[in-house]
């Protein structure tokens, strides 16, 4: 397994004297190299895809509010009601990860409560530009691709609206350096041919939204960082394709985040690093405690 690769990503010339191919990437790939070149590997380079892990509840929390956000808006204009959304909710939720029934059920009723407040705050005759929508772009080392939550249209110029479900509020310095939140800017000019440069950060718990407006200048700096990974992302798949051990081509990092990785029950290293964290952990403590 470790020995396979796909070579659509190792930037090699089909004949001698082409051009390479460019690395295909998305901001969630360029982030995985980025934080471990090894989580990196697993998930793009190694086929068939290694084993995962289990799923985390914070995960089904946040899957489950960003399906409803999305989907709320295919009803009819007159149906768009907090209500609506709570039933779209309790309709899809699962209790993966979660300890057991009785704390999959509470922390559904307390994401029904975010997701009420937060759609009481929405215009429902206000429709998205896009929703889901994937958006693409191209540099000199790589073509770009990722899903937007969701496109806003305000005036002529359109704004790229991020989801966050997690536990810490949003603020505008997230917004700023966001790498994947500029990268979406930059494919959203391409794909949809419009102005962009704002984006958002709503974060659905507390019903804040962090912003920040894009100048040229910091979207050129986002760019050239990711430039930077893909130039790292190619010399080392092209190394491990020269025969290079995968192991050494894309090492790991080991750390704290060794207990939650998806691939950890593929990965030694981040096994023998720290224990495994429960699927459940990473709900706030004041759930733990009523527990």
């Amino acid at each position: 397994m470790a020995g396979m690769r796909n070579v659509s990503d190792a930037g090699e010339a089909l004949l001698p004297g082409m051009p390479k191919r460019l690395l295909r990437a998305s901001p969630k790939s360029l982030a995985d190299f980025s934080d471990c070149p090894r989580r990196y590997r697993y998930a793009n380079v190694d086929r068939p895809t290694p084993a995962r892990g289990p799923r985390f509840a914070h995960h089904t929390v946040g899957t489950a509010l960003h399906k409803v956000l999305s989907s709320w808006w295919d009803l009819p204009v007159e149906k768009r009601t907090p209500g609506a959304a709570r039933q779209l909710l309790y309709a899809d939720w699962t209790p993966a990860g979660f300890r057991d029934t009785e704390q999959s059920d509470r922390w559904r009723a307390r994401a029904a409560g975010w997701l009420t407040d937060y759609v009481a705050g929405l215009d429902p005759t206000e429709e998205p530009r896009a929703r889901e929508r994937t958006v693409s772009t191209m540099t000199e080392r790589m073509t770009l691709s990722g899903r937007v939550d969701r496109i806003d249209e305000r005036g002529d110029e359109l704004v790229v609206v991020d989801y966050k479900t997690g536990r810490s509020v949003c603020t505008d310095d997230e917004a700023c350096g966001s790498q994947a939140l500029a990268l979406y800017v930059l494919a959203v000019r391409r794909t949809m041919r419009r102005p962009c440069s704002r984006v958002e950060l709503h974060h659905v718990p507390s019903g804040t939204v962090a912003a920040f407006d894009h100048t040229e200048r910091s979207l050129a700096n986002h760019a050239r960082r990711a430039e930077d990974i893909a130039v790292d992302i190619t010399d080392a798949t092209e190394r491990m394709a020269a025969g290079e051990d995968p192991d050494a081509a894309f090492p790991a990092v080991p750390g704290t985040q060794c207990g939650w990785c998806d691939f950890r029950p593929s990965c030694p290293t981040g096994q023998a690093a720290v224990p495994a964290r429960e699927t459940w952990s990473f709900l706030p403590e004041d759930d733990a405690a009523a527990g």
